[in-house]
């Protein structure tokens, strides 16, 4: 069974997954117009490369796979526009209900067996390389350009400690493992050391890990989730977009509670009595019930005797 943690970082993976999804069949319902927006085929591109990310670093290798392909594809859109034909469309269609059905087996009953994504990789495998030989096709010959060295590099180191990081949570609260995170922090901070914003982000999480107090079932889900859309963000060029979440910021310096105030005891009604005896009885018979009365006539009595 699943540990609460596990549950946690699983449901978010699955949350963000599905809001990329539905990115990604935007862009590809109508890509001729996609295709006229530079951003909007960056936002295609980010969506694969996150869902890519967070897949790995969960270890659903199937997942993984089938959205590198789109990361691939994407990339190649990016760097060198092509004319949209039908057939273009048609397989990147195919190939997204691959990613689909693989994002939504996650939350079926018994969750997404390795042996079946593994099987759907296998079979959408096709698809994806006569995507990727089309799409060169299109471009007169001219492949993808490879990713840059030092990009590989990053996206690799950050994925294995962002795993390293999943696994020290899942080994329960203790000392040593919370200066072991502290220290994988700091190797992130190493990859992108003059990114102000990404430093600021680690270094607040630090913080936060450090705080006895924040138990690692409160730790993981936000840690990971703000590293993990950071990191996307970095390896993206989209540096300049990252921040420090609110959950994370509380984790830190927690809001102020408001101080409990004792509500002042009622005061105490009063009425005022005439001295003349009769209108001081009229008084009486109209502040008091019936057995109030009974009750001051036996205090009277009792005082005058």
């Amino acid at each position: 069974m699943q540990s609460v943690k596990q549950q946690q970082i699983l449901g978010y993976f699955i949350e963000e997954a599905k809001e990329h999804l539905d990115t990604i069949e935007q862009g590809l319902v109508d890509l001729a117009a996609t295709m006229a927006d530079s951003e909007r085929v960056n936002e295609l591109f980010r969506a694969a490369h996150s869902v890519k990310g967070g897949a790995a670093m969960l270890g659903f290798d199937g997942i993984q796979k089938t959205a590198h392909h789109f990361e691939d594809c994407f990339k190649i859109l990016k760097e060198h526009p092509v004319k949209i034909d039908q057939r273009l469309e048609d397989l990147f269609l195919k190939g997204f209900d691959t990613l689909k059905e693989l994002i939504e087996a996650l939350q079926s009953p018994f969750g997404l067996r390795e042996e079946d994504a593994q099987q759907a990789f296998s079979e959408a495998e096709p698809t994806f390389q006569e995507l990727q030989s089309y799409l060169n096709k299109l471009i007169a010959g001219k492949g993808a350009s490879p990713k840059s060295a030092s990009s590989q590099t990053a996206a690799t180191q950050i994925t294995a400690v962002l795993k390293a990081m999943l696994q020290l949570f899942k080994q329960g609260d203790s000392q040593k493992g919370r200066q072991q995170l502290v220290a994988l922090c700091n190797r992130l901070i190493q990859i992108s050391s003059t990114t102000e914003n990404w430093v600021k982000l680690l270094q607040t999480a630090q913080r936060a890990i450090a705080n006895p107090k924040n138990s690692y079932v409160t730790l993981a889900p936000v840690v990971i989730k703000d590293l993990k859309q950071a990191s996307d963000l970095l390896l993206t060029g989209s540096a300049n977009k990252i921040s420090v979440s609110e959950n994370l910021k509380n984790l830190v310096n927690p809001p102020a509670q408001p101080a409990k105030t004792t509500p002042a005891p009622a005061a105490k009604q009063q009425i005022s009595i005439p001295l003349e005896p009769r209108a001081a009885a009229r008084s009486l018979l109209e502040a008091f019930n019936k057995s109030e009365l009974i009750e001051i006539a036996d205090f009277i009595m009792k005082a005058i005797q």
